[in-house]
């Protein structure tokens, strides 16, 4: 069920809207001004808002302005006795989904409402595919620090060049391996992704280079690798120091040659393929205990590009919780939950060990345990 928040200083208009409303199955509160009806909308998550423009205290328009600077996803419909072709113009410019002159046509006060409800389903579920489609959101930040991840992922990206991303876990190294595919020619090609520190030994290879029928127990058919599943695109092998040294040394071959053979086969298969190695261990010192190849490495660190921990980029974190509070809103189809200053400012002095994926988290566990507004008790509290 929709639910309908007008805002009107007139409770005789209010009232008739509610009946009217309420008996098209709609679920309807009211709000007598705009400050009201603002609180309200910050609280609740509506799906269409009727507002008044001519009221005291703050008027329709600044109502329309500030829902939208805070993000609110509700649709706006604004009713004025006093309306211009300036004033609707003004209004729609400024979000507002239509204008309708007082008294309101029934008719087609409902249909708007229909043709509203409709663009905000159609808005919400375009949101989904545009995220499900690309799988790239952006780097946040503004440091010294991730300006220089941006800057090697723009020089490099349009190169054939292997590149290996260093970082410690919650970094965002994943996200900075599809940032080098979206903006690299091999954009339009597919790109694979192996975890290999979630891969048993065993099936490593299997998973890398694909299989024939038969080879072993439970290879009942034939399977591509990897490898051949990105074939004209990119290939990310994340936590790449936790791979096997037999799995290490087929890698390096295929590297070399741009040849692979799949497990229990005997024919080489060609493939194009550009590599993007991450991981969280330092390599240097897994040669050294003769845990990595040294010529695999050198293979795969034709660029480095090193992720910061969070705590080498405070200064991202206003930047990194916003976008994560209007994500996790439009998550849970609700108002965006603000934060106070001091609640940043306390947020800052936190270790962060799991850095970005911490700090999501903890966002995200203030945005459900705290009310309108997320204090720095809040923070000290739940964080």
């Amino acid at each position: 069920m929709a639910k309908i928040l007008i805002i009107d200083d007139e409770k005789a208009i209010r009232g008739t809207l509610r009946e009217i409303l309420e008996y098209e199955k709609y679920k309807v509160e009211e709000a007598e001004d705009g400050e009201v009806g603002l609180t309200m909308i910050a609280e609740n998550n509506y799906d269409i808002v009727l507002c008044d423009i001519k009221m005291p205290k703050m008027d329709g328009i600044e109502v329309l302005q500030k829902a939208m600077e805070s993000g609110y996803t509700s649709q706006f419909i604004m009713i004025s006795a006093h309306g211009s072709i300036e004033t609707a113009v003004e209004a729609t410019k400024m979000g507002a989904f239509d204008f309708i002159q007082k008294p309101p046509d029934l008719n087609r006060l409902l249909v708007t409402i229909k043709n509203a409800l409709d663009k905000s389903d159609l808005v919400a579920e375009t949101k989904k595919l545009r995220k499900k489609i690309s799988g790239v959101v952006d780097i946040v930040g503004e440091s010294t620090a991730i300006q220089e991840v941006k800057n090697s992922i723009a020089r490099v990206a349009p190169t054939e060049a292997r590149v290996l991303v260093t970082g410690p876990n919650g970094t965002g190294k994943e996200l900075v391996a599809k940032w080098l595919h979206a903006l690299s020619n091999r954009a339009n090609g597919p790109m694979v992704e192996l975890n290999c520190a979630a891969i048993p030994s065993e099936l490593i290879e299997s998973e890398l280079f694909g299989h024939e029928k038969g080879s072993f127990t439970s290879a009942i058919k034939q399977k591509k690798g990897r490898f051949e599943q990105a074939h004209g695109g990119t290939l990310f092998l994340d936590e790449i120091g936790d791979m096997s040294l037999s799995a290490q040394a087929k890698v390096l071959r295929a590297l070399q040659e741009h040849k692979i053979t799949r497990v229990g086969g005997d024919k080489s298969i060609d493939v194009d393929v550009r590599v993007i190695a991450a991981t969280n261990k330092d390599l240097k010192k897994e040669i050294e205990e003769k845990r990595f190849r040294e010529d695999l490495y050198h293979r795969l660190s034709v660029i480095l590009i090193h992720v910061p921990p969070l705590k080498e980029r405070i200064e991202d974190i206003p930047l990194l919780v916003d976008k994560f509070l209007h994500d996790i809103a439009a998550d849970y189809h609700a108002p965006v939950k603000k934060i106070t200053p001091d609640a940043i400012d306390t947020l800052k002095t936190f270790e962060w060990t799991g850095n970005i994926r911490e700090l999501r988290n903890v966002v995200e566990r203030l945005v459900i345990m705290s009310d309108v507004e997320i204090t720095a008790n809040e923070v000290k509290r739940y964080a």
